[in-house]
């Protein structure tokens, strides 16, 4: 362990958020110090989410600028807190969205603290993992299978875990829609696959090389967002931020059938007629995720052979990751690699 002192010659440095709109720019200082329950972690890789840009963007509430963006991160121990259990220096961690919960509201007491009313997030209410070190709360933080390289393993951290977390909403769904294949739906459609299920995968319209992705990694069906599957589906889940897929996607599902919008914001939903909900069809949101979550989804991991597809990016082209996303140039997921860079 490096003594606290040691810590404020380490040189933190990091892509910062300003303001909405604004590019991101390189800020350095001293690296943080850890509380009683953080570790402070040397950052190995940090994924690249949609999420993100919906920070840059500002469209998500009450963003405190300037931040540090990036909540899919790989990091190596530097030094955990006096009250830390079971964490050394040089394991590696994840760090995902959630970063903290109160533990004493409503919804923590339920066990519902994907809902807490007063909840932390990496890489938007805290400093996230566009940076050379971070701050994590041990008790947060996720155990990273073996088989995965640092690379692999950061998309794992929010589309991999949301995705499971919407995969599980759809319960026994045999016929699944994924609608926006890009880093969730790339991983997820080899975890349904691999458990029997027949996957339709839904890209933009005209998208070739998406689709070409999808039927690389077993999907049934690949076609664009404008188009009707062959069969009905049983359960679609909606990646992509643009509302006007959710009357699109309800009206591929069966009777009883439900559309699962699993993104933090989507653009608003417009009308549709009330035949396409009639039948007990249902639309759900989901909204974070539960320590859980993340248990069950990298035991998972750790069984499955999941291949993420990766694109790799020095820390300092993170502005250069997050456009390559937005204009849907990434077959797969953006990952920097901070300690490299």
């Amino acid at each position: 362990m490096i003594p606290t002192d040691a810590l404020h010659g380490l040189k933190q440095t990091a892509m910062r958020l300003a303001r909405a709109g604004a590019p991101l720019a390189a800020e350095s200082g001293p690296a943080p110090v850890p509380g009683e329950q953080d570790v402070l972690l040397e950052v190995l890789a940090c994924g690249v989410c949609r999420t993100d840009l919906h920070l840059v963007d500002g469209d998500l509430p009450d963003i405190p600028y300037p931040i540090t963006p990036g909540h899919e991160v790989v990091g190596r121990v530097i030094q955990a807190g006096s009250a830390v259990a079971d964490v050394r220096p040089g394991d590696r961690l994840g760090v995902p969205w959630l970063a903290h919960t109160c533990g004493a509201c409503s919804y923590c007491l339920e066990g519902r603290e994907n809902l807490c009313d007063h909840a932390q997030f990496t890489g938007y209410t805290l400093n996230g993992g566009y940076a050379r070190y971070i701050l994590a709360d041990a008790r947060f933080c996720l155990r990273i299978p073996d088989r995965y390289e640092d690379g692999e393993a950061a998309p794992l951290l929010c589309a991999g875990l949301i995705g499971y977390r919407a995969y599980r909403m759809a319960g026994t769904a045999t016929r699944l829609g994924l609608y926006g294949f890009g880093a969730a739906a790339h991983l997820l459609a080899q975890i349904a696959k691999a458990e029997g299920r027949e996957v339709f995968a839904f890209t933009r319209p005209g998208d070739e090389t998406a689709r070409k992705f999808a039927r690389d990694l077993g999907v049934d069906w690949a076609g664009g967002s404008d188009e009707a599957p062959p069969h009905e589906l049983d359960c679609a889940i909606l990646f992509a931020p643009d509302g006007g897929l959710v009357p699109r996607a309800l009206s591929t599902v069966r009777k009883g059938g439900q559309v699962v919008c699993a993104g933090i914001h989507m653009s608003d939903v417009p009308g549709f007629p009330y035949s396409y909900l009639w039948g007990e069809r249902s639309i759900r949101s989901v909204a974070n995720l539960t320590r859980e979550d993340g248990r069950l989804f990298m035991d998972l991991a750790a069984r499955l052979a999941l291949r993420p597809r990766v694109q790799l990016f020095e820390l300092s082209r993170a502005n250069e990751a997050l456009d390559c996303l937005r204009r849907g140039r990434l077959t797969g997921a953006a990952v920097l690699c901070p300690s490299g860079s």
